[in-house]
């Protein structure tokens, strides 16, 4: 039997130049979590996933300590087994438990690259295959950006063969961010696609003035339009009242969450991430909820999964990925990242994820800590 032998975690943090501001947040660093995992017949499964800062010291601890003593010697291609044996880590209930999810994610994640280079097979294909290309959009539109600098964005993307860009409002009043909104419009030309991320930051009725304000601009979707504490019958309303797809399910961490989004007609698209809600498996089981509800799939960030996940299956929207600013990880450690053709991404060829990590970029960026093995 093919056994795991291993579960190595490299903290990664790195500076920006900047603090980057949605609506009620903001950002100063950009943070992942190397998980190598290494098997009796010699694969080296290695995934990045978990952007947390603050919390990045707890997700390791649960890896360490709960995670990879429950899947070193258990089959290496039994991941469903893995997964089901890693979820006791979530019944803590006074830890928060999406930190547990995204651990979990971490593991299962490398454990998925070890299988795909295990069958020789890419994940997109091994995961249904129905594409190998895949458009993508930019995140921007963050609040401190001038004018000039929303249009210089613009262009980066555009530059780039990003497909649209996916604008970030929530934190002024509907008129001001439709002002912002519209520098972008007028720059770019109607053929981007635009998409706008209020962050939960408005309420209801400011949702629905910013969308009858926008709708000549067209939106492919307005994602997370409402405050958190009512936020399902809310989006109902602003999809009910604007006509504009609404986005959501990056705030939820588990396809139970999900399922609520979607039985309650409060979503068009999904955009559950993978890499905070248990990786690759449970995302797919969020998939599967969503084709049977006609909802489409998108994925918050994390384009280093997202490719091949969304890739894989036909109701699948576009990938995502920040300014290299904002994203020095997808842009200098992930040394063979897919480039543009013809608006495209295409997917790596090779098995697993198929990605190749920059080693100098790694040591760099590597927090003191080090490499945590468990052995």
């Amino acid at each position: 039997m093919n056994t795991i032998q291993a579960v190595e975690t490299i903290p990664i943090r790195v500076p920006l130049d900047r603090i980057y501001r949605g609506s009620y947040y903001q950002m100063r660093t950009r943070c992942t979590i190397i998980t190598r995992l290494r098997t009796s017949d010699g694969i080296i499964g290695e995934a990045y996933n978990a952007d947390s800062d603050e919390e990045q010291d707890e997700i390791l601890r649960i890896i360490e300590k709960e995670l990879a003593p429950a899947v070193i010697g258990r089959d290496a291609t039994n991941l469903e087994g893995a997964w089901e044996a890693m979820q006791f880590s979530t019944y803590d209930q006074l830890r928060d438990r999406r930190l547990a999810m995204q651990a979990i994610a971490c593991v299962d994640s490398a454990m998925w690259d070890a299988f795909g280079k295990r069958v020789g097979l890419p994940l997109y294909k091994l995961w249904g295959g129905y594409r190998d290309a895949l458009p993508a959009i930019g995140i921007g539109g963050y609040y401190g950006h001038d004018d000039d600098e929303l249009r210089e964005e613009a262009k980066f993307f555009l530059s780039e063969g990003f497909s649209g860009m996916k604008f970030k409002i929530g934190a002024k009043t509907p008129e001001a961010d439709e002002r912002r909104l519209r520098v972008v419009r007028d720059y770019a030309g109607p053929d981007f696609v635009l998409m706008c991320d209020a962050n939960q930051g408005y309420t209801t009725r400011e949702a629905i003035e910013f969308g009858q304000r926008v709708q000549d601009v067209h939106l492919r979707w307005f994602e997370e339009p409402c405050r958190w504490y009512n936020d399902r019958r809310g989006m109902k309303d602003v999809r009910a009242i604007t006509g504009i797809p609404v986005a959501a399910g990056q705030s939820e961490h588990t396809r139970v969450g999900v399922r609520d989004l979607i039985v309650d007609g409060a979503i068009d698209v999904c955009n559950f991430d993978a890499s905070w809600g248990g990786g690759p498996t449970e995302w797919r089981r969020v998939a599967a909820i969503a084709a049977a509800y006609d909802v489409q799939m998108g994925h918050h960030e994390e384009s280093q999964l997202s490719f091949h996940l969304l890739a894989a299956i036909p109701h699948g929207t576009y990938a995502e990925c920040f300014a290299p600013q904002r994203d020095p990880i997808f842009w200098h450690m992930l040394a063979n990242r897919p480039v543009a053709n013809d608006r495209k991404f295409h997917l790596p060829e090779k098995p697993g994820l198929g990605w190749e990590l920059d080693p100098d970029f790694i040591d760099k960026y590597r927090v003191d800590a080090g490499t945590r093995l468990t052995a």
